[in-house]
């Protein structure tokens, strides 16, 4: 499966534990990524500096939904179950 086009919904949901470019101490959860075009592209994809954590994650059915809303209420709640 590939990302959804203007979605961007992985990069608003969740929390970034570690520094990222523009953003030296993270990301908060719901906070939209500064890496994140108008146009809800990643502008580091496939660059170094892009955190484990976004490379590790893989679009899928059940995370994107039929839709970005749909999308972006799963992975708040995901968020929500995993926060330490």
């Amino acid at each position: 499966m590939e990302c959804r086009a203007s979605c961007g919904a992985c990069c608003i949901a969740p929390s970034i534990n570690r520094p990222l470019p523009g953003m030296p101490k993270g990301k908060p959860a719901g906070l939209r990524c500064v890496n994140l075009s108008p146009d809800a592209r990643c502008l580091i994809f496939g660059h170094p500096e892009r955190p484990d954590f976004c490379v590790g994650l893989k679009p899928s059915p059940e995370m994107c939904g039929r839709n970005p809303p749909e999308a972006l209420a799963w992975l708040q709640t995901l968020e929500e179950l995993t926060r330490p």
